[in-house]
């Protein structure tokens, strides 16, 4: 991979305390196959070298910027590859922007529902309430 960093070789734990992040993610990480098979001490602790120190990192900031798994895994093949493009990156990049905006056109769409129905509820102790009627009326369609 590109991305590389002048860091010292670290143990799990204390990588996971330099990014931030459970010792269990690192591992999750190895087990589905974005982070390699660390080398190990002759102790038999894993040994993360810069580059898969840079390699977490990559993914971290990645899962902050709402990758999921998969994207995650077609950009990291896309950095692991000597001919990509920066238009494969881009185009990648461009489907999570579109997902992202069909989420906030959802919840943008869930916002206007909960306030017109909250609107109708007045909060008293009666019994009626208009948003649970309107919850119970949408699961009979």
């Amino acid at each position: 991979m590109a991305i590389t960093a002048a860091r010292a070789v670290l143990k799990r734990g204390e990588l996971a305390r330099r990014m931030s992040c459970n010792s269990e993610t690192i591992r999750y990480y190895e087990k589905i196959g974005l982070l390699g098979v660390p080398d190990r001490s002759e102790g038999g602790h894993r040994l993360y070298a810069p580059d898969d120190q840079a390699r977490l990192g990559f993914i971290l900031r990645g899962r902050e910027l709402g990758f999921s798994i998969e994207e995650l895994r077609g950009l990291l093949g896309l950095a692991d590859a000597r001919d990509t493009t920066c238009g494969e990156v881009l185009a990648l990049t461009r489907r999570h922007i579109d997902g992202i905006r069909a989420k906030i056109a959802d919840l943008e769409r869930l916002e206007r529902t909960l306030v017109a129905v909250s609107a109708e509820c007045e909060g008293g102790n009666v019994p009626e309430c208009p948003i649970l009627d309107t919850l119970l009326d949408s699961g009979n369609r």
